[in-house]
């Protein structure tokens, strides 16, 4: 670690609130679930407390929570739904009163209704109204964090750029100083984000990031199997994605940036549980630039889904959790005060 690095972590460490730990943890699926059109508890659901006891008992301490944003607010600039707003509210107070700080995931990867962010059905400005009316029931609570959206694909950062800026100002407009998570394009992916697209890279695009609290991180996927996705069996490109990440971890030193590793996961196999512990490993090894991470995904619906850690029906852990479990404790100074949560982008560093 360079001296100038060391001085930022320790200025950091300074004015970081005791309670700030690194987020690790896990994704916990079902609220994204279903056709729009279906009804709750028959196509989607969100997770249960004995799920969420369940991460608490393993150490533990962030649920990534994944919602459809046409559920929560059916017609664009109007009201939330107050019956769809219950039942994620409730699902974020099981987690909260266990201890679990709560990631909301409007999983919709830069759609509407299947139309983009930026179009002139779905206007930027419609996108600001949504956080604006969200950020306002949760401002204040350090227990909750609001990620932008899940995964802008097909959409260039230059594109993006715009509407991640509007959501945050009408975020701190709101009243709301939680902490942000910002995601970038081509699925966030580690992989993909110095890849170039028409108008620049996620790495040149998003130094533009604009947060009037300047308290916002990235929100980085990485998967290991043959394209990145999450969706093939194998983890055969476990070394490219180990090199994905370490390249981003450079780019946050130089842009004075932090990130979160928001899903990861792969398969029951020896090669991919070996990937999955160097991923946490690395992350959990920079708490100066790494706010932590969640596994993808535990969820009370995944039946035999190859990635789960939800534990089957006889309580048993998914091999996966085994592998990863050893990696969950917070044991150094820097972890228990996670720099990487209390870095403010100072003048200059972007």
């Amino acid at each position: 670690m360079s001296t100038g690095l060391a001085a930022g972590l320790s200025l950091a460490l300074s004015v970081l609130p005791v309670s700030a730990e690194c987020l690790r943890g896990a994704n916990v699926a079902g609220g994204e679930f279903g056709e729009l059109s279906g009804q709750y508890a028959h196509s989607y659901i969100y997770p249960s407390r004995a799920t969420f006891e369940y991460l608490r008992r393993k150490g533990m301490n962030v649920a990534r929570l994944p919602f459809r944003w046409e559920r929560l607010q059916p017609e664009l600039n109007a009201a939330l739904s107050e019956e769809e707003f219950q039942r994620l509210d409730g699902a974020v107070s099981e987690a909260t009163a266990l201890g679990l700080t709560v990631i909301l995931d409007p999983h919709n990867y830069a759609k509407y209704r299947e139309e983009m962010i930026g179009s002139d059905s779905v206007p930027v400005s419609a996108f600001a109204d949504f956080w604006a009316r969200l950020a306002a029931r949760y401002a204040g609570r350090e227990e909750v964090v609001f990620l932008l959206m899940n995964e802008p694909a097909n959409i260039t950062a230059a594109d993006w750029l715009p509407a991640i800026n509007a959501a945050l100002a009408a975020i701190r407009g709101s009243g709301a100083d939680n902490l942000v998570m910002v995601p970038g394009t081509i699925w966030t992916g580690a992989s993909h984000w110095f890849d170039p697209q028409d108008g620049g890279s996620n790495a040149e695009v998003l130094r533009k990031v604009v947060d009037p609290q300047e308290r916002f991180v990235f929100d980085v996927h990485q998967y290991l199997d043959a394209d990145f996705s999450g969706t093939n069996a194998g983890c055969e490109r476990a070394e490219d994605a180990l090199a994905a990440l370490e390249r981003l971890t450079g780019w946050l030193e130089d842009t004075g940036n932090a990130a979160f590793l928001g899903e990861f996961g792969g398969h029951a196999s020896v090669e991919c549980y070996k990937g999955l512990i160097r991923m946490a490993s690395l992350v959990n090894s920079r708490p100066d630039v790494w706010a932590g991470w969640a596994y993808w995904a535990a969820g009370d619906w995944w039946g035999d889904y190859p990635l789960s850690i939800q534990p089957g029906e006889d309580g048993a852990d998914r091999p996966q959790m085994v592998a990863i479990e050893g990696l969950i404790e917070r044991r150094s100074a820097g972890e228990k005060a996670c720099a990487a949560l209390a870095r403010r982008h100072r003048e200059g560093e972007r």
